[in-house]
């Protein structure tokens, strides 16, 4: 997955003339945060150099993630056009180009943010998103926030910089927020699938209907060491290699979400939460299933269509 066009332009412009040495440096900090899950009180993009870093090597990242996590609620849910958006944790934007490349509908957005430094570099950015209407404002994410009413909520990548009573009551608010769809997007390790967990346990208490990933509204029948996540191949621009000390062009984001919704959902009967395993006649797949179970499943070409489907099927798809 690629940044669409107008972001890599913006992006490329905002970062024109930084020094490689110190983008490096602030890169080097922001990964050992986010592979730690730091979370001490201090933002992750708290100077203008961490914000630029992130531009360099984390944007893409997270934008591909968020933009999958949608494309799978759009997916089950094809009459909805949000118009209004509402993101809190917005970083410089990442999920207001996601939505606006996932729903040609959307008009307006409103991104709550706390740091100054990266908050400045979204409207920078946000500007050539082509919006009706982008208000960014200042608010911190641990705190009662005015979140308003909005077609479309966000949260992408926050709750690991909270504890777990402050993302609950936030994931509150965001519901109360919600008029069509709130979706959540955490890291896909285990701590960000336990995380994810407790919100899908939140919403479906709240009576929200599930959207995406579960193709069910029962307790998730994988169980610890296993954890449900997925992945998305992001290319690597030249300054995002440099930025990374790597030479592979290609990096994989691993991500877990939750999407739900005010109104029921389309149904499905499975999703596919591995990469495919495949011989000669014959590929083997994990799913999750309606009836609330996890299975491996070798389909065959004695399984005729369906055994077609899933030789075409990726890690993440419904079968």
């Amino acid at each position: 997955m690629e940044l669409p066009a107008a972001l890599r332009a913006a992006v490329d412009r905002a970062l024109e003339g930084v020094p490689l040495a110190e983008l490096q440096r602030a890169a080097d900090t922001l990964s050992r945060r986010y592979r730690a899950e730091v979370r001490d009180g201090r933002l992750h993009l708290s100077d203008e150099m961490f914000a630029r870093a992130y531009l360099a090597t984390r944007l893409p990242a997270t934008f591909a993630a968020v933009r999958a996590s949608l494309e799978s609620a759009a997916e089950l849910i094809p009459g909805f056009a949000p118009k209004s958006l509402l993101d809190v944790g917005a970083g410089p934007g990442t999920a207001l180009w996601a939505a606006s490349d996932c729903w040609p509908s959307l008009a307006s957005a409103r991104m709550l943010e706390a740091s100054p430094s990266i908050r400045k570099v979204g409207e920078s950015l946000s500007a050539h998103a082509g919006l009706e209407r982008v208000e960014w404002t200042s608010a911190d994410a641990s705190k009662a926030i005015d979140a308003g009413k909005a077609d479309l909520v966000t949260l992408a990548y926050v709750l690991d910089e909270l504890s777990p009573a402050e993302g609950l009551a936030l994931v509150e608010r965001l519901w109360a927020a919600t008029d069509g769809l709130l979706v959540i997007v955490e890291p896909g390790t285990p701590a960000g699938w336990k995380r994810v967990m407790a919100v899908r346990a939140l919403l479906i208490e709240r009576g929200a209907h599930l959207v995406a990933p579960c193709p069910h509204s029962k307790p998730c029948p994988l169980a610890e060491p296993d954890w449900c996540h997925f992945s998305r191949r992001v290319a690597r621009s030249r300054l995002h290699r440099l930025t990374k000390r790597g030479d592979v062009p290609w990096e994989d984001e691993k991500y877990i979400f939750v999407a739900a919704a005010r109104q029921p959902a389309e149904s499905f009967d499975a999703r596919v939460l591995a990469p495919a395993r495949g011989g000669s006649g014959k590929v083997d797949l994990k799913l999750c299933l309606a009836d609330g179970s996890a299975e491996e499943r070798l389909l065959t070409k004695r399984d005729g269509d369906l055994f077609r489907r899933a030789r075409r099927a990726d890690w993440g798809d419904i079968l």
